[in-house]
């Protein structure tokens, strides 16, 4: 198993991850240009746009639709979650402080890439027969750019990494916490104790992955936003009874960041290169992931989820990973040591607030890497019906899915990141590819956004705005909640 790590990890990831920041840096740079930083300007309609419903029309039994908040919580489900607990542990363990700095600007750049992506995959969404809709990179390379050739290798790729590989993360780190929670009572290391651990995280999955989107939706948008403000809560406090350390800590992360203080353990290439990656899966700005979740809103215009999105991102790197990098970097731990991930979290955070702090984390872990399960299967199971609908398929890949929860809850810590690695890459590769020379449709969504805004109006979007557009199967008035006065609208 060494030998595989080592491989993935030295081969292929060391250099993959040469190109790959630079690549997203490029990206967030162009498309703020292009948007006119519509990341850090529009931050008020971002809390505006998260806060729509369903017309009433388009919520009864027959056709409920998704809220653009839920649309929101199912993507938090899966950027909630071990990245923000875990992750970030395991970036400062390899890059030291400046690698939270490197999380920092990849948030921000990637801000208007979130908006991008969401936004193409509102445009370019499809219905299902029970009223709710899907889409995603898949769907906008097809029809946006008609190549089919790359949706398929996306869905390919996007199904693998989500169903099978960051489940198996996700698991792997509720096992990490569980078994620092168990220390000194039982054989808390021992592979049968991760196996029983394994099993009840299969069994709860199951239930709530044969129960299909609603029960997602239903579930992610009560233990998402429950877990992550008490985690956040506690986390405050610490900061608030130690807030003298707060100026040094930010100083020593801008300072080794810009390579103004050498850490031993931790030089500057470490802290970009493990804050980029670290960062990314947090956050999965320009990663192609978010989009599927923001396609199933029921909102009046597709830029509305974009910025939605947008500030998913925000919360996710700017808020919850900062809140754990200032509770790991108060406890002063070894960088360029090896590898931790949640138990270094739980050591931190018990040395400020007592013991209970260590089984505080494996709660909260267990629920936002349990959420983050679910997020994530949602994901892949719909661009696995981009390929088919098929029950005995469907159910087949869930099965595949349970496995991997499975195994990644008794597989070792180093070889499930490297994966995770090697397939956001990926996923981040392809999805450029399509988002880039699609980012034109995006801006001129925006501008059609910007001026119904600017005559006082609720935005709301009919595809007849932009007939230039070709393939929008949407879009044409249907929905209630695209409708003014009950009236559909066609022009600006």
């Amino acid at each position: 198993m060494d030998s595989v790590t080592a491989f993935v990890t030295d081969v292929i990831n060391d250099n993959y991850w040469k190109v790959i920041p630079f690549l997203l840096i490029a990206a967030g740079v162009y498309f703020g240009a292009r948007t006119l930083v519509v990341q850090l300007r529009m931050i008020p309609d971002m809390f505006r746009a998260v806060k729509e419903k369903p017309h009433p029309e388009d919520s009864h039994t027959d056709e409920q639709g998704i809220s653009a908040f839920k649309a929101f919580t199912i993507s938090a489900a899966s950027r909630v979650g071990t990245g923000n607990v875990a992750g970030v542990a395991v970036a400062i363990t390899l890059g030291g402080p400046g690698a939270v700095f490197w999380m920092w600007m990849i948030a921000l750049l990637g801000g208007a890439t979130s908006f991008v992506e969401a936004t193409l995959a509102q445009l370019w969404k499809t219905k299902n027969p029970d009223g709710t809709y899907r889409g995603g990179p898949a769907y906008y390379m097809t029809r946006g750019l008609n190549m089919r050739w790359l949706a398929v290798i996306f869905g390919v790729a996007i199904t693998i990494t989500y169903g099978f590989v960051y489940n198996s993360i996700q698991a792997n780190s509720i096992v990490e916490a569980t078994s620092s929670s168990f220390a000194g009572v039982i054989d808390s290391s021992s592979t049968s104790f991760k196996g029983i651990i394994g099993l009840i995280l299969v069994v709860i999955t199951g239930v709530i992955i044969f129960g299909g989107v609603h029960r997602i939706a239903n579930f992610t948008q009560i233990v998402v936003p429950v877990m992550a403000l008490a985690y956040l809560a506690v986390g405050i406090l610490v900061l608030i009874l130690r807030i003298d350390a707060v100026p040094g800590m930010i100083a020593d992360i801008v300072g080794h960041a810009l390579g103004f203080k050498e850490i031993a353990g931790a030089a500057v290439g470490a802290a970009f290169m493990n804050g980029m990656r670290r960062g990314l899966f947090s956050n999965e700005a320009g990663q192609g992931s978010a989009p599927n979740a923001a396609a199933t809103a029921t909102v009046s215009h597709p830029v509305k989820q974009g910025l939605v999105q947008t500030l998913g991102v925000y919360f996710d790197t700017l808020l919850v990973c900062s809140i754990t990098a200032f509770i790991i970097l108060l406890s002063n731990p070894v960088y360029g040591a090896d590898v931790q991930g949640a138990s270094l979290t739980q050591s931190a955070l018990s040395s400020e607030v007592g013991a209970w702090g260590v089984h505080f984390v494996t709660i909260i872990l267990f629920f936002l890497a349990f959420s983050s399960v679910i997020g994530n299967y949602y994901l892949a199971e719909t661009n696995l019906e981009y390929f088919t609908t098929n029950p005995l398929a469907v159910n087949g890949f869930r099965v595949l899915v349970l496995a991997c929860v499975f195994l990644g809850a008794i597989s070792p810590l180093p070889l499930v990141w490297a994966l995770g690695d090697t397939f956001a890459a990926t996923m981040v590769v392809i999805n450029l590819i399509a988002i880039v020379p699609l980012g034109g449709v995006a801006v001129k969504l925006l501008r059609n956004y910007s001026q119904q805004k600017a005559k006082g109006l609720d935005p709301v979007f009919h595809r007849d705005m932009l007939p230039e557009l070709k393939n929008v199967e949407c879009w044409d008035g249907s929905d209630a909640v695209t409708r003014r006065g009950g009236q559909i609208v066609r022009e600006v």
